[in-house]
């Protein structure tokens, strides 16, 4: 960010930007919870994650209201006007993650007694949320250090999740069509690894923001090669 001779903005712009990081710690400590579940039954983990859920949602709102603060108070332009737009579209992106996470942790209690799909869940699904989590933490990585270079090698990584979502999905269809007895409970499998999906894609959307803010470029659409280009001012 800018340094400003407005002592009062430059503290605003640093709140939002630590309310961030603290939005994105208590998600990515949710996220953990949830995959713990993919393991071990743990009904108090199962209640902690509907509470960081409240929680989540209210530092969403506090988050946006800050913004629009500052929108309003201060004008900013050029590369501070885009860095807190892209808190507004990090603190959206976190919150989904934070549904998706809920999804998984009550799934993954719908999904126990199966013995024949429980390595699927604990080791194939539980890795790719590892994977997924991971993504998440680099995201917000680069995020609290504006390098738009580790945000490009973030949105690589989304391409892994994607695939072993795939893989996840061609395993439990297998067995389905083996068992029909496992048709439900692989669904339920289905729907977590597909909420692991989704908060990759959310931790790709925060990584283009980055790169968005420091470049003064939309990369939403662009490919993971063009990004890296771009990053790159080839």
């Amino acid at each position: 960010m800018n340094v400003h001779t407005h002592k009062q903005f430059d503290n605003e712009m640093e709140a939002v930007r630590s309310g961030v990081l603290a939005m994105g710690g208590l998600v990515e400590s949710q996220l953990r919870r949830a995959i713990a579940l993919l393991e071990a039954d743990d009904r108090d983990a199962i209640a902690q994650v509907k509470v960081d859920e409240k929680q989540i949602n209210q530092m969403q709102i506090n988050l946006d209201q800050m913004c629009t603060q500052i929108i309003a108070r201060r004008q900013p332009t050029a590369i501070d006007l885009r860095f807190v737009l892209m808190i507004s579209k990090i603190v959206n992106e976190l919150e989904r993650v934070g549904d998706e996470t809920k999804k998984i942790a009550y799934k993954a209690a719908e999904t126990r007694g199966v013995d024949r799909l429980s390595h699927v869940r604990r080791y194939d699904v539980g890795r790719t949320a590892e994977r997924a989590r991971e993504m998440l933490q680099l995201a917000l990585d680069t995020f609290a250090r504006l390098d738009a270079g580790a945000a490009a090698g973030v949105i690589d990584r989304d391409e892994e999740i994607d695939a072993a979502f795939s893989a996840v999905m061609r395993q439990l269809i297998s067995y389905m069509m083996e068992d029909p007895r496992t048709i439900t409970p692989a669904l339920e499998i289905i729907f977590i690894a597909k909420s692991i999906e989704r908060i990759g894609d959310h931790a790709k959307n925060i990584a283009e923001a980055v790169v968005q803010v420091v470049k003064g470029i939309d990369v939403r659409h662009a490919s993971a090669e063009q990004i890296r280009a771009e990053v790159a001012g080839e």
